[in-house]
């Protein structure tokens, strides 16, 4: 048996990004060299490196239950990962494994030929596993699951005039499948992300991290780690190919008015680029870290954060920030505008989440509630100047504590804690009326509720850690993204 430290490296490099640590990933990635090793990422399967570890825990295990003679006694106590690669801890346990087979030897001499009885422990089932009702629970008819993705798949998108979902990938590809006909097989286009090497196209290899459609629905544009944001067409052309970023783009999305892309890279900057040409319009240097996260504000101004704890407000043809906020302090993961474009919600690993106004320099509310890193948070489609005029705006936070919270911004006030997950939860999504919640955790479930009441009203369980949920235009499909390379889709009608 051999391996290399290019080998072991691509393995950690995946699980970090698996587990969701996409900046560490990216740093050890670096370090590593990881861009140079002739891996294909496309053929590693999902939680490799987890995989590996545990045939290796159930090895030492089998060391120290099969005797000298090649008896067995199984283990009335699992051995931990940091116990098995503690020498001393292993010699102790296949030692007392080996005397308890000297006494059940014996024991079963004293029996005299008589058939023994043996004691069976019942299987001890959590307290903290959820329980669902059967009514509660999506049944596997109303589930569609989309086979494609050789990869985990980080990132799922509805396009907003046709039942068409767009899903971006760790095997470099983004796909967008035909969800309108439900009597047969979902076609899929695949979006090769290629690049240039030696005069000929060569797929990049490099994780597709973000992808957003334009307003009426006609293009989709996609950001990678390979440093290049693209526009596709809707039958799966490549329309243009966006390069000024210098590594990757961690998050890209279009403008009401379809316009303009705004795009956040590692290099500590963000470009809004011109749809129309492909041409960079502005690029902002402000941040000291890498940009995470954008938001427009208007069809010209927008929202950025970074690893550097900062937001910045930026307007195109304006050479500094119009306005910057300080007070978080750990890296800053999402942020997002109101829909009317008055209040900035932004969440961070410091735990808390923050709301800012341009009229103040600092936060509007500091809430404080969960107790681990705030992965995302999305608004309400309710309130003044959208489809919903007469229901309250409500701001939703979903976290690494397993829990989501909604929140009355006006008050400043938690109104539902959502407690069912038991994994970390990396995204919520509002159906278009603001009635129902989606949100994905990597306990593989999707959970749907109702914002009313905070009641759990739908759930369904997948077989990879979800990473992203999403509605479509008319609220009665949810698609999801997971970690095993699956994408499925709940048809929530006559549930």
């Amino acid at each position: 048996m051999a391996f290399s430290s290019d080998e072991l490296n691509f393995l950690v490099y995946r699980y970090l990004q698996e587990s969701g640590f996409q900046h560490s990933a990216y740093t050890f990635g670096i370090e590593s060299h990881i861009s140079q090793s002739n891996i294909n990422g496309a053929l590693v399967p999902p939680a490799a490196l987890i995989s590996i570890i545990q045939k290796g825990l159930h090895y030492t295990e089998a060391e120290i239950c099969v005797g000298e003679d090649g008896s067995e006694q199984r283990l009335t106590e699992s051995l931990s990962l940091i116990d098995a690669v503690m020498p001393e801890i292993v010699a102790s346990r296949q030692s007392q494994n080996q005397q308890k087979q000297i006494v059940v030897k014996n024991d079963t001499q004293e029996t005299n030929g008589e058939e023994g009885t043996a004691t069976v422990t019942p299987a001890v089932t959590s307290t903290e596993t959820m329980e669902l009702d059967s009514s509660i629970e999506i049944p596997a008819e109303k589930s569609t699951i989309l086979k494609g993705h050789e990869s985990e798949v980080f990132i799922c998108a509805w396009n907003p005039t046709t039942d068409l979902l767009a899903s971006g990938s760790g095997d470099s590809t983004a796909r967008i499948w035909d969800m309108a006909d439900s009597s047969g097989s979902p076609s899929q286009l695949i979006l090769r992300h290629c690049i240039q090497k030696g005069g000929t196209e060569v797929p990049s290899n490099k994780d597709v991290t973000s992808l957003d459609w334009n307003c009426d629905g006609t293009l989709l544009a996609t950001g990678s780690y390979d440093g290049y944001a693209r526009i596709w067409m809707t039958d799966g052309r490549i329309s243009s190919t966006l390069g000024q970023h210098k590594g990757p783009i961690f998050a890209l999305k279009w403008n009401k008015r379809g316009n303009y892309i705004l795009s956040a890279g590692v290099d500590k900057t963000t470009i809004i680029w011109d749809a129309a040409s492909g041409q960079c319009n502005q690029q902002f240097a402000f941040h000291t870290a890498p940009a995470l996260d954008v938001d427009w504000q208007t069809n010209s101004s927008f929202a950025s954060c970074s690893t550097d704890q900062c937001i910045h407000v930026c307007r195109l043809g304006v050479d500094r920030p119009i306005k910057s906020f300080q007070g978080h302090t750990n890296e800053v993961n999402a942020i997002k505008w109101d829909p009317q474009g008055n209040l900035l919600a932004s969440c961070s690993d410091d735990m808390t989440l923050k709301i800012w106004s341009m009229k103040q320099d600092t936060c509007v509310h500091d809430l404080q509630a969960h107790n681990k890193e705030i992965y995302t948070i999305k608004w309400s489609p309710t309130g003044p100047g959208t489809a919903n005029p007469n229901m309250n705006l409500i701001l939703a936070s979903a976290s690494f504590d397993s829990t989501v919270r909604l929140w009355d911004v006006d008050r400043g006030i938690c109104i539902h804690t959502l407690t069912k997950h038991t994994e970390p939860v990396y995204s919520v999504a509002f159906s278009p009326d603001g009635k129902f919640l989606a949100s994905g955790s990597f306990d593989k479930c999707v959970h749907i509720w109702s914002t009313h009441s905070g009641q759990l009203v739908h759930s369904y369980k997948g077989t990879g850690g979800i990473f992203e949920v999403c509605w479509n235009s008319r609220g009665d499909k949810v698609g999801a993204s997971a970690s095993d390379g699956s994408v499925f889709v709940l048809d929530l009608r006559k549930l």
